[in-house]
């Protein structure tokens, strides 16, 4: 038996008196909400609350992702070793043990999910920084789709008719939340603006009335060559058609990770630890997140304007939320499975909509509204 083997699937492994299969599922539910939420933040909050002249490079947040989730996994891992081992046993033997734990056996195998894992990150970005929170949280759910069909190509599964019937509602329902309602129109906000002039009866709207005329000043505002860039900085406009296509290719690219990952804890001969699992995941992926993301795409903003240009505790909170969610993903899947794993995501999306509406302002349609299908009765 590999270092600290437990079993899959039985939900009888306990911690703290609760069924770790369960917390896991309740824990992915909460981080899942908390991560999109906060990651549309992160893309659209004030460019004055950061300190810069720019947004964060997504790149250089992916890559800090892989690296936060593999220094958790490796002391996990080095935790679970060293119960195993004699106190007495120098640190070299230790690391050894380690080595040979993650680079052994089928490790290259994870070299795949890896990679595809971190576009599912990087892409994840792109379509939060172009949709609103809600809508992304709805379309994500299209990744019970491909997952279907990658079980049944990958894991030999078999589905009856029923449940196709049931997929093609999901993806049904899923259109119909990006039909645009057709009361609004672009050019209202300014037709109502310039209706009439408007002055201020009270101190608080004379208060208000300085501030929007001492609002921060752009960089090159003094000429007009330039300002167009600067305001979209601080403004940035969104790419519907863009957002939707990043999400719907993340949601394949997450769905063809986990079914593979999963294919390979099934027909794996050597018994290995959920945590050197982790180890193998986050250490191959610091490879395509480096040298392409942070060297390839965005190594010469990088060189101009620094690593951690537009970061502030905002940012630092979305990669730790994110690193959580990698974790999360990997641990659900050894304890359960993927269906459970998508069940559990789905019921994000009650969260993440009535959270938006408090505090991102966003507005329920006939064709937005707290719609949640059963995955269970899909792929169960």
């Amino acid at each position: 038996m590999g270092v600290g083997e437990v079993s899959r699937r039985t939900g009888a492994d306990l911690w703290l008196g609760m069924s770790v299969k369960n917390l896991c599922l309740v824990t992915l539910t909460v981080q899942n909400s908390a991560l999109i939420l906060i990651l549309y933040y992160s893309r659209t909050m004030p460019l004055a609350s950061t300190g810069s002249s720019q947004r964060y490079f997504t790149s250089t947040a992916v890559f800090l992702n892989e690296i936060l989730k593999l220094g958790v996994s490796l002391t996990v891992a080095l935790y679970e070793i060293s119960r195993t081992i004699s106190p007495s046993t120098p640190a070299t033997s230790l690391f050894s043990t380690l080595a040979s734990e993650v680079f052994t056996g089928d490790s290259w195998k994870l070299a795949i999910p890896a990679s595809l894992y971190t576009l599912q990150n990087t892409l994840q970005y792109i379509a939060i920084s172009n949709l609103d929170a809600a809508t992304l949280q709805v379309t994500y759910q299209l990744k019970v789709f491909p997952i279907a069909i990658f079980s049944v190509l990958l894991l030999k599964r078999t589905l009856s008719g029923r449940k196709w019937v049931a997929l093609g509602l999901l993806m049904l329902g899923v259109a119909i939340v990006q039909i645009p309602a057709a009361s609004s129109t672009s050019l209202n906000p300014l037709k109502e603006a310039h209706t009439r002039l408007y002055f201020p009866r009270a101190a608080d709207g004379l208060r208000n009335m300085g501030k929007a005329a001492t609002r921060p000043i752009y960089k090159r505002s003094a000429t007009y060559e330039g300002i167009a860039e600067d305001m979209l900085l601080e403004h940035p406009n969104a790419n519907t058609p863009l957002g939707l296509a990043t999400a719907i290719a993340a949601c394949t690219v997450s769905a063809l990770a986990s079914v593979y990952f999963e294919k390979i804890l099934k027909e794996s001969h050597s018994p290995t630890s959920v945590w050197i699992r982790n180890v193998q995941l986050s250490f191959y992926s610091l490879f395509p997140a480096f040298f392409i993301g942070v060297i390839f795409v965005d190594g010469e903003s990088i060189s101009k304007s620094g690593f951690f240009v537009g970061y502030n505790w905002v940012v630092w909170i979305t990669i730790a939320c994110q690193a959580l969610g990698g974790i999360l993903v990997a641990l659900c899947v050894h304890y359960a499975n993927n269906i459970a794993k998508s069940f559990a995501t789905s019921i994000s999306i009650l969260i993440s909509l009535s959270v938006s509406v408090l505090l991102f302002d966003f507005t329920l349609t006939t064709h937005v509204c707290p719609l949640r299908l059963d995955n269970r009765k899909i792929l169960g």
